[in-house]
């Protein structure tokens, strides 16, 4: 498995949910933590982007998240806003091994984080 999947630092998912955390691009905010997951090597983070792309999802594995600021509650991605826009759409009714995989290879492609 992709280490795009792991955080890279483990402190950043413990001692408290992300759910609600604002997300920040390097170039501005993308919305909010919907949901978050701390599974070992399935780490993810999904992003109600709002009205910022017509109210829909963004899954963004762990290994895009280069900071998690507790007191400010915020989550710092490695990826420009138009980066994580192209990003294949997320949908949980569909998530599986090959949506999965087209995630991760989309992420991939930005994994010099």
């Amino acid at each position: 498995m992709s280490s795009v999947w792991t955080y890279r630092d483990v402190s950043w998912a413990e001692g408290g949910d992300l759910v609600g955390y604002s997300v920040e691009a390097t170039d501005g905010s993308i919305g909010k933590v919907d949901k978050a997951t701390n599974e070992t090597q399935a780490s993810y983070v999904v992003v109600d982007t709002g009205p910022w792309i017509f109210g829909k999802k963004r899954l963004i594995p762990a290994g895009a998240i280069n900071d998690v600021n507790h007191d400010d509650k915020a989550v710092m991605v490695a990826m420009t806003k138009d980066q994580i826009k192209s990003a294949p759409d997320y949908d949980a009714s569909d998530w599986g091994h090959e949506t999965r995989n087209q995630h991760a290879d989309y992420y991939d492609r930005f994994s010099s984080w």
